[in-house]
């Protein structure tokens, strides 16, 4: 199993960036990929974007091509998702997700473990 805790949600203004952060615990010596999701208030959870394990695949939402980066560090079992130029349409909790195997999925079905969530408000 693994367990998933997101951190760095906040308040920002439009166009600031943020970066948020999941620690992975559990059977963390097996390969698993990571992702983060996003689900925003009466819309459905969708992808934003997922990393391989060894970091040499990265898939990303069409919304947020450019804009945001994930990375991960093996060592410390976290990855990042680097967000910028934010806007009102980025507000949404934010989700990540985790499951082993070396698919790098951009559907909810593709992940078995997730976070708890952590919340970004973008402010115009």
């Amino acid at each position: 199993q693994l367990q998933l805790v997101e951190s760095g949600g906040g308040l920002v203004q439009t166009g600031d960036s943020l970066t948020l952060s999941c620690s992975a615990s559990g059977r963390t010596s097996s390969s698993y990929t990571m992702a983060w999701f996003r689900q925003a208030p009466g819309k459905e959870r969708e992808f934003v974007a997922a990393i391989a394990f060894n970091g040499a695949t990265r898939r990303f939402a069409e919304s947020v091509k450019g804009r945001f980066t994930i990375s991960r560090d093996n060592a410390k079992n976290t990855v990042t998702l680097h967000m910028n130029t934010l806007n009102s349409e980025d507000t949404a909790v934010y989700l990540c997700a985790a499951s082993f195997g070396a698919i790098v999925g951009g559907a909810r079905w593709d992940y078995f473990y997730w976070g708890q969530g952590t919340q970004v408000t973008v402010s115009s």
